[in-house]
């Protein structure tokens, strides 16, 4: 079993924001692979289903995201499930909008929510990175984060959600590199070399062959 959680701050106030970005994967997930409703439970709401052929528990806490590690260390001990089946949807102002890795392992960079799984679960589950991009200034990332996605988010942000959706199953396999490629297949699709309405260039005409007759054989073919 497998424990997928997405990190956000509860509450309409919030549903958009750029830190809810983790909700908004799980909630695609569930929706688009037919999982259960949406249930409060382990201070959040909890939703269960399959990917492939991994049962998979789907978590969005409810506490707030500084007390994100409450909820999901709640779920991981009533299913036994531990840090190395468990991997995190989260905002990352380092990766450029659109953009998405996949982690094992490693530190928390600041982010509350991850800093509050750190403290409940150390620092061995998986997390997957979704890049958001960084208002430049150190003191305008809270007002950043906090703030909904512009319209103009609206393409890359759905292309993002769609790609993290249909690679689900390989990532609940443990297969990174073909959850990667799914992601990508939608966030970067591979551009034909030429357009289908493209014409095909005309062949230059071959110059005309050299004349390599003399004067006087010229004269007698003139009067053939």
């Amino acid at each position: 079993m497998k424990l997928f959680v997405g990190l956000g701050n509860p509450g309409a106030k919030y549903a958009g924001n750029r830190h809810n970005i983790g909700f908004m994967a799980v909630d695609r997930i569930a929706a688009d692979h037919g999982f259960g409703p949406w249930k409060k439970a382990f201070q959040g709401l909890a939703s269960e289903g399959r990917l492939g052929a991994e049962k998979v528990v789907l978590l969005k806490p409810e506490t707030f995201m500084n007390l994100s590690g409450q909820s999901v260390r709640a779920a991981a001990d009533f299913y036994k499930i531990g840090p190395e089946d468990i991997t995190v949807f989260h905002d990352e102002l380092d990766l450029a909008p659109g953009k998405c890795r996949v982690k094992q392992g490693g530190g928390h960079a600041g982010h509350n929510g991850l800093r509050s799984i750190h403290a409940h679960l150390g620092e061995a589950y998986g997390r997957v990175r979704l890049g958001i991009g960084h208002p430049g200034h150190k003191d305008a990332v809270a007002a950043y984060v906090l703030h909904d996605f512009a319209k103009a988010d609206q393409d890359w942000l759905d292309d993002l959600l769609r790609g993290l959706s249909d690679g689900a199953a390989a990532l609940a396999a443990g297969d990174g590199t073909r959850f990667m490629n799914a992601v990508s297949l939608r966030t970067a699709p591979p551009r034909s070399s030429a357009t289908a309405d493209e014409k095909p260039r005309a062949t230059p005409p071959e110059p005309p062959a050299e004349d390599s007759r003399s004067p006087m054989q010229k004269l007698l073919d003139k009067f053939r």
